[in-house]
């Protein structure tokens, strides 16, 4: 294990990926190029297409919702949202991949250098917020996922690669990449993901979908073919989708009262009318059923 290690710190080194302390990998120019690559490719393209399907299905965004796509990189995802009709804003850790987003984008997007873990946002300014990929390269989630949800104010969207798919997809996915970068990233299960996020919100409603493809889909694939790539519920997929709707659950407790009240100075029992109630009181109720206190000539 160490000398795993420290043969993917000499790699990164040598491919100029920059490692900070607790903050995990940020892509620097090299590794953006070779991303925006694979991306385009028909591999690429066919799964970001049935990650954009489950998406949809997941977080069922509308028209003017503002979303956040926090480690947005070159702005894929950012890109189909606008197409929906959405608000749409990003964050990346990576100063060279918000420079291409905003190539990109334009004046469409507010876009934003920055980290997950501290997100320069106001509570609530957005109804939901993506972490796509993100999770993986993060030392700790956990703080990011907790500034995701003071953030956002409906829906928390979590993407990851699947540490319960197959191996040998995954080694593919990185020779696709041609760099260590996938084997320096955390990969994560769904049982995983739902007890962090557990401890970032708590006993939240989470809803989930999984990407599957067939064995033989990276050797030879058709793009065009509608058989490849499917998402149901099915915890071994490639590609791991869950949509966390933030409606905190609140559970009273019954607590005892530990003071002594005091007996009340006049029973009211056999006052039968609410004139006599009235009467003990020392008021006169008018029909509007308001209390008017009696004034004397």
């Amino acid at each position: 294990m160490l000398g795993q290690h420290k043969r993917l710190k000499a790699e990164t080194r040598s491919q100029n990926i920059k490692i900070l302390p607790q903050m995990g990998i940020i892509f620097d120019r090299n590794m953006a190029r070779l991303y925006e690559s694979w991306y385009h490719s028909p591999q690429g393209r066919t799964i970001d297409r049935s990650i954009e399907q489950l998406l949809f299905a997941l977080l069922d965004p509308g028209p003017g919702q503002r979303i956040l796509d926090i480690g947005c990189g070159t702005g894929n995802h950012l890109i189909f949202f606008s197409k929906l009709g959405l608000n749409i804003s990003g964050i990346d850790a990576s100063p060279h991949m918000i420079h291409k987003a905003k190539d990109r984008l334009g004046h469409r997007c507010t876009l934003k250098t920055g980290m997950a873990e501290d997100l320069p946002f106001d509570d609530n300014e957005f109804d939901l917020a993506l972490l796509i990929n993100t999770l993986e390269f993060l030392d700790d989630p956990l703080p990011a996922l907790r500034e995701a949800g003071r953030v956002a104010n409906r829906k928390v969207f979590i993407g990851v690669l699947n540490s319960f798919s197959w191996n040998g997809l995954i080694k593919r996915v990185q020779g696709f990449f041609g760099n260590p970068l996938f084997g320096g990233a955390k990969l994560y299960n769904l049982w995983q993901l739902k007890s962090i996020l557990h401890m970032a919100y708590g006993y939240v409603p989470i809803s989930w979908g999984c990407i599957k493809i067939r064995p033989s889909f990276m050797e030879e694939i058709n793009p065009f073919a509608k058989d490849l790539l499917t998402w149901k519920h099915s915890p071994f997929g490639f590609f791991l989708g869950l949509s966390i709707s933030l409606k905190y659950r609140i559970k009273t407790d019954n607590l005892p009262l530990k003071i002594r009240l005091k007996k009340a100075s006049q029973s009211l029992i056999g006052a039968g009318t609410l004139e006599d109630l009235n009467r003990i009181q020392g008021v006169n109720g008018d029909e509007r059923g308001l209390s008017v206190r009696k004034i004397r000539e």
